[in-house]
C-alpha cells in the first residue's frame, strides 16, 4: 500500500547521508492535512499552516515512512523532517469507489479490527496500516455496525462504548469486521508510533 520513494531522494541520502534530522516543523492533523509549522506555531503550539500545494503534498506522501523506534517522517531529499501526529500515521476518509483512502491517497481494500475510543473516534487497522477515519466521515461508517446482529442504533452505540457488553461488527466491503474499544492514549504503545517525535534520547509519546 505504501508508495515507493522518490529516485531523487535517494540519490540525495547517497549524496548527504549526514545531515541532522528536522523535529517539530511538520505536522499531520486529524483530517489527513499537512501542516507546516513555522517557530511561532511552535512556540504557541498552534497547528500550523495547511499545505495546499498539490506538487508538495503528493512529495510527501510519496516519501513518508518511519523509523525501527516508530517515528514518522517524511524524507525531504537527505533530510528526515519528523512529523507531529495528531492522531494516527494515517487519516482514513471513505470514498464511493475504493471504500476507504488514506490521506496518501493509497487504497483500503480490506480492513482487518475496527477500533473506537472513549470519545467516539474510529480507528481501522490494516496490516501495518492504522488509520483514523476523518470524523467528518465517520457517520457514513456507523451506518454499517451491528450489535448483536442488528443494526446499531446512536444509543446502542454509545451503550456499547460505556460497557463494551455485546458483539459489534462492522461490515466493510462484503466483510464482517470486529470492533473493539481502545483508549485514545494507548493507541501509540498498541500500535507502535510516536505522536510527537523527538530526538531518540528525549523520544516520548
Amino acid at each position: 500500500m505504501l508508495k515507493p520513494m522518490d529516485d531523487i531522494v535517494k540519490q540525495a541520502m547517497a549524496k548527504w547521508p549526514n545531515v541532522p534530522h528536522c523535529y517539530g516543523w511538520l505536522a499531520l492533523d486529524a483530517r489527513g492535512g499537512w501542516r507546516m509549522r513555522d517557530e511561532a506555531a511552535q512556540q504557541s503550539n498552534a497547528p500550523g499552516d495547511k499545505l495546499n500545494n498539490p506538487a508538495l503534498v503528493g512529495f510527501i506522501n510519496r516519501n513518508y515512512l518511519h523509523d525501527d523506534q516508530g517515528r514518522w517522517y517524511f524524507q525531504n531529499g537527505p533530510q528526515r523532517v519528523y512529523v507531529n501526529l495528531e492522531a494516527t500515521p494515517f487519516i482514513a476518509r471513505t470514498d464511493p469507489a475504493q471504500g476507504m483512502t488514506l490521506q496518501t491517497g493509497a487504497a483500503l481494500p480490506a480492513i482487518e479490527r475496527l477500533f473506537l475510543t472513549e470519545s467516539g473516534a474510529a480507528i481501522v487497522q490494516a496490516g501495518e496500516i492504522v488509520a483514523q477515519v476523518d470524523d467528518r466521515d465517520v457517520a457514513q461508517l456507523f451506518e454499517s455496525l451491528e450489535l448483536d446482529g442488528k443494526q446499531a442504533s446512536d444509543d446502542a452505540l454509545l451503550a456499547w462504548l460505556e460497557s463494551g457488553a455485546g458483539a459489534l461488527t462492522l461490515h466493510y466491503r462484503g466483510a464482517t469486521v470486529p470492533v473493539e474499544r481502545i483508549e485514545r492514549d494507548a493507541l501509540p504503545q498498541r500500535f507502535g508510533f510516536v505522536r510527537t517525535p523527538a530526538p531518540a534520547q528525549a523520544s516520548s509519546n
